[in-house]
């Protein structure tokens, strides 16, 4: 007879039905700020905000991406982004180097805010617009400190260029932070949207959001700074909840360049350009000098604005330059 071996005690969580922390079962949730290789979740089940960390160095998220979590085996209660889940769209920025960087993901509009001071640069909201029609994000125009509008008679800025934007269909809200007026009508075009603001510094933005989002915003800051992940470090950029939808905040900038596409994709940040392509005698006609080109026709007669068309020639210009740069090729 073959000696008895000893008994061995099973390893707690193992064969037991009991999960150890790496067994556990995974989570879903939402980035709602993001700084670096650290983020902040909001959990689908729960609701609540979990301090987390990116797997791996290829992994890349920003606030919006849908996730999915893991607990970290070595710190109980510690949760890992393990993935991130397919994207509706990413409005994506190019940096100095010609590589794109993600600012925001699965968007249902952006609002660029533009204001009378600092002087607005239209050249810069086209070229955000035409970010979003890359991505296939809608577009909204927000004039914020209407309060100080003058017209260009009287010294004050030059807002003509807005209703070029009107005609060509992209909706235009005009707010004053500072005063709380427009900021109902502005509510309604927000409602149910995850919408991202935008805009060159000094616009208002953050006072504009304050408004909108009051304790919400100031409760969402505090908690990310006093629980250490949004000190001494810069977000890229965060969504808030509220009753009437989700609003995501991006620092301001001096200037925004659209993501490296084609040159024949370029319009596609145009409508008005890219509605009357098609009737371009060259199908790879970039609207520029080539002859009998619908796009040049129609600034002529004046149904496209001449400043959009020149827009549309430094963004061509400029992502030729950018492609460059990265040795990009389609």
């Amino acid at each position: 007879m073959s000696p008895r071996r000893p008994h061995r005690p099973q390893a707690a969580g193992a064969r037991t039905g009991a999960r150890t922390v790496s067994e556990a079962a995974p989570r879903s949730g939402t980035v709602v700020e993001s700084y670096g290789r650290r983020v902040i979740v909001r959990a689908d089940e729960t609701g609540e905000r979990l301090a987390c960390k990116l797997r791996g160095r290829r992994l890349e998220v920003v606030a919006g991406d849908r996730v999915v979590l893991q607990p970290e085996s070595a710190h109980e209660g510690a949760w890992l982004v393990q993935d991130r889940l397919p994207r509706r769209n990413v409005l994506l920025r190019t940096d100095s180097r010609g590589l794109d960087e993600s600012i925001a993901a699965n968007l249902d509009q952006l609002g660029v805010v533009v204001a009378p001071r600092p002087n607005c640069d239209p050249f810069i909201v086209d070229r955000y617009f035409a970010g979003a029609g890359y991505a296939g994000i809608p577009p909204l125009l927000i004039l914020n400190k209407e309060d100080l509008l003058g017209g260009a008679d009287d010294g004050g800025p030059d807002f003509g260029f807005v209703e070029i934007y009107r005609r060509i269909g992209i909706p235009v809200e005009q707010v004053s932070a500072k005063k709380g007026t427009g900021l109902e009508r502005l509510i309604e075009r927000l409602r149910g949207k995850r919408t991202l603001l935008a805009g060159q510094s000094g616009v208002g933005k953050s006072s504009l959001t304050n408004a909108l989002c009051g304790d919400a915003w100031r409760a969402t800051s505090e908690l990310s700074t006093g629980s250490g992940e949004g000190r001494h470090t810069t977000v890229a950029s965060a969504i808030v909840q509220l009753a009437w939808g989700e609003l995501a905040d991006s620092p301001g900038v001096r200037d925004y360049a659209p993501p490296v596409v084609d040159a024949k994709d370029v319009q596609a940040g145009f409508v008005e350009i890219a509605e009357r392509a098609a009737g371009c005698r060259f199908q790879d006609c970039l609207h520029v000098r080539e002859p009998q080109c619908a796009v040049q026709a129609a600034v002529a007669t004046g149904e496209i604005d001449p400043r959009r068309h020149e827009s549309y020639q430094r963004l061509l210009n400029l992502n030729r330059q950018l492609d460059e740069k990265r040795g990009w090729r389609a």
